[in-house]
């Protein structure tokens, strides 16, 4: 999400202040989340073979994975959930920040083909407006079964320049049985550490009878993990290793102003981001750094996040989501993370919670023609033993590089 984006976030957490008591007696399970959910809004509970892995997604939500457990009910719940917003029974102008640990958006969210400015408007908040298919709108239920759900839309959004792209949004949802999760990992899971691992397939389909094109803008699938932090949880991205004559910086850490050295780390080939909650800052790094893995450990909790996207090989051609008229409108980031914290000393963040958030390349699509982008998340819970070889094939680090990264 942009760097202004937050501000109305902050807004938004002030104006659910009226929230009902329900949004504040919160039980942090996951049968208590589901729980609170269904107070509200149609929830599908999806779960593996085991019962122990499951997700809560919400089709009012846009199809929206709330959070994820694995534990069954009583287990630990991942997700994020901004209960005061949700219990409010609010719908704020600009944006509706509901939480989520898988959610659906589109971008640019700036620029000359932003889909977030009409046309001519200063880039600014009051201007600012997120689309409703993508915030206020429900998906439909297409399909579901024990472990997987289809939701669809389709949607017309014009962008800054005065654009029309008639869209078709096609995401499946699926919870993958261990021995699947495992498989796609590549990597050592010991039987003790207990595991959910989720996906969403993302279709973006050119539904118009006009070509996307360079010229007149580009959209792309934008995928957004929120989560819950804690004081000693790290975010760990690796990246690719070069000069930056050839690749350019390893990491762009100026969106909130310069991220502190006690707070990013950059070591050769991973870097190491605070997600404590405590300092609102965020990351980006473009696809010639980018790889297709990043991921947080948190200490407190022994949990392993792992986050993997489709990123095809030698594409460069993100968009550019910066407030401004661009002169790279398709120089963008590949992935984000970003930390929660207050806006001022003193301030209450809007969460707090952190984020891992990918992107797919710019669309240029022919009518009929799609674009996937499949976000794939692992939560794995066990001891430093137990996970260290995990986080060390996946992410090129120990569980002890991970909690001493950071001074």
């Amino acid at each position: 999400m942009g760097r202004r984006a937050i501000g109305l976030f902050l807004a938004a957490m002030a104006l659910a202040g009226c929230a009902t008591a329900d949004s504040n007696t919160q039980d942090q399970t996951f049968g208590g989340d589901v729980s609170f959910l269904q107070k509200h809004a149609e929830v599908v509970v999806l779960q593996d073979r085991s019962g122990s892995g499951q997700v809560a997604v919400v089709p009012a939500m846009q199809g929206r994975i709330m959070t994820s457990t694995a534990g069954g009910p009583g287990g630990k719940s991942f997700g994020w959930i901004n209960r005061e917003l949700i219990a409010s029974g609010q719908t704020l102008k600009h944006m509706n920040p509901y939480g989520g640990e898988d959610r659906f958006w589109i971008g640019p969210e700036g620029g000359q083909f932003s889909i977030f400015f009409a046309k001519d408007v200063p880039f600014d908040f009051d201007h600012w407006q997120t689309p409703a298919a993508i915030d206020t709108e429900p998906f439909e239920v297409v399909s579901k079964t024990a472990d997987a759900a289809s939701f669809r839309r389709t949607m017309r959004l014009v962008n800054y320049s005065g654009t029309t792209f008639d869209v078709q949004v096609d995401r499946e949802i699926s919870v993958l049985d261990r021995d699947q999760a495992i498989e796609q990992l590549g990597a050592p899971v010991g039987p003790s550490v207990k595991m959910v691992a989720f996906e969403s397939s993302n279709r973006m389909t050119n539904a118009g009878t006009e070509p996307w094109t360079r010229q007149t803008g580009l959209l792309s699938i934008w995928i957004l993990g929120m989560f819950n932090p804690s004081p000693q949880t790290t975010i760990v991205v690796p990246f690719n290793v070069g000069p930056e004559s050839r690749l350019g910086p390893v990491v762009n850490d100026t969106y909130f102003g310069k991220v502190p050295a006690s707070r990013l780390v950059v070591k050769d080939g991973v870097l190491f981001f605070s997600g404590d909650g405590q300092y609102r800052s965020k990351i980006g790094l473009t696809p010639k750094r980018a790889r297709n893995v990043l991921g947080s450990y948190d200490a407190a909790n022994e949990v392993l996040t792992i986050v993997q996207y489709n990123k095809p090989q030698g594409v460069l051609d993100y968009v550019n989501s910066m407030w401004e008229l661009q002169n790279e409108p398709f120089r963008g980031d590949t992935i984000n993370s970003y930390n929660d914290g207050p806006a001022t000393p003193g301030a209450k963040p809007m969460g707090p919670f952190y984020e891992l958030e990918t992107s797919s390349p710019a669309a240029a699509l022919a009518p009929g023609q799609s674009i996937v982008h499949t976000h794939r998340t692992f939560h794995l819970v066990g001891g430093k033993a137990e996970l260290d070889p995990i986080a060390k094939a996946l992410l090129g680090v120990t569980i002890a590089e991970i909690t001493s990264a950071l001074p």
